[in-house]
């Protein structure tokens, strides 16, 4: 052999050895960024790119676009990671006997073609993922011949990758998951993850939820009249709206607000139907708390009778009896829903449907004078009533307690009266007056 043939040798065997560990470098780099980039959802990738780090902000604008089309991307970087193990064994077959080659082979895809670069992608596949974001943009053009056919019949069969986003039970995990006190390293605070919670569990609940029943709702009586006795019953329970029942305590017809009763002066006893008397929205039971918190943010009105409708009542029954027996399930979240919504875009009669929101406007205002007092239909049973506090409380899953309010102590049982000077009440039936509790401050249980 010749001077010649032994360099000629000796630059073949280098560069062998340069081709299988550039194939096995793609090999594990496609082996890695197929880990790597199929485990970033798109909707991980969208929020890191908005509200991220600064550096995870760059990487994820980087990555978007190229995986983008999810069965696209897996074909092309399967297709690559094969044609490197595949001509592997070729090169290794030049250098050492079969055998050998066939051992060398297994032994470095394994060990640098998938277990370290799937390891290390796994763990920084959004910095690695971006770096190489350029080569795997090329990667798809020249692959895309052989790639797209592939991709779309994927897409034809499985579908097309869309983006999974969280229930709302596994978002209010999620959200427990970073609190601190869950001792994840989470930052969020015990108050942050339970108002979070509350609004997520908002829609959720009804009316019926987070009402004060009747028989707790302190109302004064439309015949009433204005002397000291119930003016200081009025100004002892502290609260800022009082509903007016008309003879029976469940036929609320409006409420009074406690502001308008600065000026009146008990000596004169004037009537309270003399006074400006408001008028009152009803709701059903079944309407989500956010409805009724939309409405409540119209200002017409911050407290809204709660009532049962004893004909839909029935009638949704015999509905839900029906589907159950042809094996469906019920869709009584909607159906109430849909009930609740016509319920509060209308008042009941003679009161009409909200209007746009504007300031001492007559229109919320019960004319007593001019026109008969409200009849409400036999089949509307009152249940109780319900506050934007009773709604901010639901959405805070706290009690609001103000200086008036009464609350049991659990660690003492012992009931204690945020208004320390708070006198003993009269009997309501002397003042003509119904219930122990005023509607717009709920007593926690």
């Amino acid at each position: 052999m010749g001077h010649s043939d032994v360099k000629c040798c000796e630059s073949n065997f280098f560069l062998y050895v340069a081709i299988i560990v550039g194939l096995v470098v793609f090999a594990g780099l496609m082996a890695g960024l197929t880990l790597g980039l199929m485990s970033l959802g798109l909707v991980d990738l969208e929020v890191l790119s908005k509200s991220g780090r600064p550096k995870d902000r760059i990487h994820a604008a980087k990555i978007l676009p190229v995986v983008k089309n999810q069965h696209l991307l897996l074909c092309t970087l399967l297709i690559g990671n094969s044609l490197a193990m595949e001509s592997l064994p070729i090169f290794l077959d030049k250098l050492v006997p079969p055998w050998a080659a066939i051992l060398m082979s297994v032994t470095l895809i394994l060990m640098f073609g998938e277990i370290l670069p799937q390891a290390i992608c796994t763990r920084y596949g959004l910095t690695v993922g971006a770096t190489v974001a350029p080569l795997v943009q090329l990667l798809l053009w020249i692959f895309f011949p052989v790639a797209y056919p592939i991709s779309k019949v994927l897409d034809w069969v499985l579908g097309k990758g869309h983006a999974a986003l969280l229930r709302r039970a596994e978002l209010k995990t999620l959200v427990d998951f970073h609190g601190n006190e869950a001792g994840k390293g989470g930052d969020l605070t015990h108050d942050e993850t339970t108002i979070i919670a509350g609004a997520l569990e908002l829609t959720e609940k009804t009316a019926r939820d987070a009402m004060t029943p009747i028989s707790k709702a302190f109302s004064l009586d439309l015949d009433a009249t204005l002397d000291l006795e119930t003016l200081n019953a009025i100004m002892t329970m502290g609260h800022s709206r009082i509903p007016v029942y008309y003879k029976d305590p469940t036929n609320i017809i409006g409420l009074i607000l406690v502001k308008n009763l600065l000026a009146v002066d008990p000596d004169d006893s004037v009537p309270l139907r003399k006074m400006t008397i408001r008028k009152i929205p009803r709701v059903l039971e079944n309407i989500p708390l956010y409805d009724i918190l939309n409405e409540f943010q119209k200002g017409h009105s911050h407290i809204a009778v709660v009532y049962r409708d004893l004909n839909k009542t029935k009638g949704m029954a015999k509905k839900t009896e029906d589907k159950q027996n042809a094996g469906f399930k019920s869709d009584l979240n909607d159906s109430s829903k849909k009930d609740g919504e016509q319920a509060m875009k209308r008042s009941p009669p003679p009161t009409p449907a909200f209007k746009k929101r504007h300031r001492g406007c007559s229109f919320c205002i019960l004319d007593l004078e001019n026109s008969p007092i409200p009849e409400f239909p036999p089949n509307e049973v009152v249940l109780g009533v319900i506050t934007m506090e009773d709604v901010i409380e639901e959405l805070l899953q706290e009690e609001i307690l103000d200086e008036t309010d009464e609350y049991v102590n659990i660690h003492n049982r012992i009931r204690i009266n945020m208004n320390a000077s708070q006198e003993k009440l009269p009997e309501p039936s002397a003042l003509g007056m119904s219930g122990t509790e005023v509607s717009d401050s709920k007593t926690p249980q």
